[in-house]
């Protein structure tokens, strides 16, 4: 077992967050995976990986039904969302950095095949937006609307049956995600991915968070594996 200095590991705990919360569908059982790897101590590894492979440690190989693994959803996650290299994900993992690339191929086959679900855009740059609209659509999802405000984007969720929700954080005039996300689930219960340039600021701790957050700028693969843990993850996003 290994202990990181205080400095090192107050800076890698809000990415390990992140993961836990991205394995486990919510903030609760997310840091609650993170507070039992600290307690159980860390494997030997460096820095952050040491704190990823204590929190898969506690994750165990039981997956939600989908297609799926939880070795592969974990894989993606560490090298997706996490931006990971493929033999740091294989040592946090446990595995050879061989089949650690041969279960990502695997995996990324069975994303293209997952089901596919109908998705609700917040997002108030247009260009950004207007990018978010093609990767949703090339992960087989259907986009129901694409809305710039709050006020917007509740009149949306309220008119059309929408199985993900993909909101900005930042609105700007528009007003905030995070609100706009609360106002919607007092009638509509849907899981949610938020988008940030700046995830740290949604892991401090402080106060109840989301369960998925995304970072920007990100790519059609960290797309497609976060829609994906959300939707089969089958819990709200904000506890």
């Amino acid at each position: 077992m290994t202990s990181l200095p205080d400095a090192e590991l107050m800076q890698a705990l809000p990415y390990a967050r992140r993961y836990a919360r991205a394995l486990a569908g919510s903030q609760a059982a997310g840091d609650a995976m993170v507070a039992g790897a600290l307690r159980a101590g860390l494997p030997e590894l460096p820095g952050r990986l040491a704190l990823y492979a204590g929190v898969t440690r506690l994750a165990g190989t039981e997956a939600p039904p989908g297609r799926l693994s939880a070795l592969e959803r974990q894989l993606l996650l560490l090298t997706s969302l996490e931006e990971l290299e493929v033999g740091e994900a294989a040592r946090v993992v446990g595995i050879e950095e061989a089949e650690a690339q041969r279960l990502l191929e695997q995996a990324r086959q069975n994303l293209r095949q997952a089901t596919a679900t109908d998705v609700l855009i917040i997002e108030d740059e247009p260009v950004i937006a207007m990018d978010l609209r093609m990767l949703v659509q090339r992960c087989g999802h259907r986009v129901v609307g694409v809305a710039s405000s709050e006020t917007e984007a509740v009149r949306l969720a309220n008119e059309r049956p929408t199985g993900l929700i993909l909101a900005d954080v930042n609105l700007g005039r528009g007003g905030d995600g995070i609100n706009a996300v609360r106002r919607i689930m007092q009638s509509v219960k849907v899981p949610v991915i938020f988008v940030t340039a700046y995830p740290e600021r949604l892991l401090t701790a402080e106060e109840v968070e989301p369960a998925f957050i995304m970072s920007k700028p990100f790519d059609p693969l960290t797309l497609a594996i976060s829609t994906y843990q959300a939707v089969t993850a089958g819990h709200m996003p904000i506890d």
